[in-house]
């Protein structure tokens, strides 16, 4: 099962230049705290930052089930922060990281 074994937390250039650090801090608690050994997980999770009052809510999803949850938080939603982002989990390394950079 995918992000069962941890062995490393990365951030891509595009995440880190373009995401408030707490918010990263964030969604990998929520991954360590309310999704890991709670549901099943793919090896790749979806991030939607979606504005809710204003306020910032992580949508998160996976591309073969149709689950998803929602985080609400008092963070200000930021327009010209990135709308997705990808939790990828490749033999124990998580890497946040922009949809397009994934393609690079």
């Amino acid at each position: 099962m995918a992000f069962s074994h941890s062995k490393g937390r990365y951030a891509s250039f595009g995440v880190v230049s373009s995401v408030d650090p707490k918010i990263i801090d964030t969604i990998w608690d929520i991954l360590d705290n309310y999704l890991k050994g709670v549901f099943p997980l793919d090896d790749q999770l979806r991030v939607d930052f979606q504005n809710r009052e204003d306020k910032l809510t992580l949508l998160i999803s996976q591309q073969c089930r149709k689950t998803a949850i929602a985080f609400d938080y008092d963070y200000p939603f930021d327009p010209y922060a990135p709308s997705r982002l990808l939790i990828v989990d490749e033999a124990g390394d998580e890497t946040l990281i922009l949809p397009y950079e994934l393609k690079l």
